[in-house]
């Protein structure tokens, strides 16, 4: 459903219908009570913007005014966004946070990673295994039950984008330290992480 724009007219349309009926109350464009309601409107069309820019930004996804706000209720930003995150950038790592509902499965850090813009796969590792493991498998100790790797490229940039992004942001940023921040911070205690970049 579209959100409706309202105009100065319509407000001074609105405003003459809730006037009693009578000769009092004239409807005259040239009166000097239209005048006066005409004066009035461009507030209340303002409040209607201001409005309709509230369902915006009431969105995570959306969200230009309130991202502050945001960030705030998330505990963002940390370090993980490093000095000067885009608004595409802080707004990713925001539906992120909220959208994250917890979890240790495989898909569950592909879907976290992609909302945070980037596409990555898993690997898995295990300990050599005299019997279980083939020959010229790595031969490796007990921690390797507990490793395992996410496989990115090397350079996942982000693009300035017409309205997603703000005016003096650079046209693109290249960097994977908000991935390797935020997964460290929700994989499994127990694990061992690694990052393999192509």
């Amino acid at each position: 459903m579209r959100i409706p724009a309202y105009t100065s007219q319509d407000f001074v349309n609105a405003l003459q219908g809730l006037l009693p009926p009578g000769s009092v109350w004239p409807r005259d464009q040239d009166s000097v009570l239209t005048a006066t309601l005409r004066g009035l409107a461009p507030t209340f069309e303002r409040q209607a913007s201001r409005a309709r820019n509230l369902l915006i930004d009431a969105n995570p996804a959306t969200t230009v005014e309130l991202l502050p706000e945001w960030e705030e209720t998330l505990g963002l930003p940390d370090p993980c966004a490093g000095t000067s995150p885009t608004i595409q950038q802080r707004r990713a790592q925001v539906v992120a946070r909220f959208a994250n509902s917890g979890g240790q499965s495989i898909r569950y850090f592909i879907n976290f990673a992609a909302d945070l813009g980037y596409t990555i796969s898993t690997r898995e590792f295990a300990p050599f295994r005299c019997g279980q493991s083939a020959v010229g498998d790595p031969v490796g100790g007990e921690d390797w039950a507990y490793t395992w790797a996410i496989v990115a490229p090397l350079n996942s940039p982000v693009y300035f984008s017409a309205g997603q992004s703000a005016a003096g942001e650079a046209l693109a940023a290249w960097q994977n330290q908000v991935l390797e921040c935020e997964l460290r911070r929700v994989k499994p205690a127990h694990t061992i992480l690694q990052f393999f970049y192509l």
